[in-house]
């Protein structure tokens, strides 16, 4: 018997994929994949997904962002300016930048306007949103994850203090390998990047994996405590691994 879990980061236009599987540890792989289509029909098949894509995209946004968008950032406490607040759907449905904006203000109280960081990745959150609305049945296998979240609790449930990008972007790339070995994740996995992959986006990957194996295992804590769903049933909820104790 085989228990595939993945996890998924988007990357430069593809995405980021880390697979494993439970029963046999060592058959793992890790692909640039196409699509997130790609990954869930992939011969593994895996049972579980996580992914940092926001899923779930209310009409109106009240206190600055969804429910899971405000329990992730005041979890990270003064990480909290690395989850997006993701505007109202008919915001991440617009054509271009400006309609965005417009939009969002119409439907958000107190009025907000998303980043130009967060409508770039707008293309790939209705990709996904579109996904889940044609096959609902990939939602029982299909999870927002957000990697710093994932880090966060695999440190114990505190800050890191190191960035992955920047000046000490190797300091902090370390202290992440290390957090997702100390979880369990084969050393040939960590290993594993792939051509194109650039070391951040494999590291969120399998942050996700991670966050897959607790959800599998029923150990994973969903953020907030009761997920909402938007008006097409879409959970609108941040998977978080356990809380790991690595003193």
């Amino acid at each position: 018997m085989a228990r595939w879990v993945a996890g998924l980061d988007g990357c430069r236009g593809a995405w980021a994929g880390a697979l494993l599987d439970l029963d046999d540890p060592e058959r793992h792989r890790c692909a640039l994949f196409a699509d997130v289509a790609s990954l869930l029909d992939a011969p593994e098949q895996p049972l579980i997904v996580g992914i940092d894509m926001p899923i779930g995209l209310p009409d109106r946004i009240l206190g600055g962002g969804r429910g899971a968008d405000r329990a992730a950032r005041a979890r990270l406490g003064p990480a909290r300016s690395s989850v997006f607040p993701m505007p109202p759907r008919t915001a991440v449905y617009a054509p271009d930048y400006d309609s965005a904006k417009a939009a969002s203000r119409a439907a958000s109280e107190p009025p907000f306007a998303p980043s130009i960081q967060g409508y770039n990745i707008f293309r790939s959150v209705r990709a996904v949103d579109t996904l889940l609305r044609a096959r609902p049945e990939l939602l029982s296998r299909v999870h927002e994850v957000h990697p710093e979240v994932a880090f966060h609790a695999l440190n114990g449930g505190r800050p890191l203090g190191l960035p992955k990008k920047g000046v000490r972007a190797r300091e902090g790339l370390a202290l992440r390998r290390t957090l997702l070995d100390a979880a369990g994740l084969p050393a040939a996995l960590l290993d594993a990047r792939v051509k194109g992959v650039p070391a951040d986006d494999h590291l969120d990957a399998l942050a996700a994996l991670v966050v897959a194996r607790d959800i599998l295992d029923g150990c994973a804590v969903p953020l907030p405590d009761s997920p909402e769903r938007d008006a097409y049933g879409l959970p609108v909820v941040i998977w978080a691994p356990a809380v790991r104790d690595c003193r």
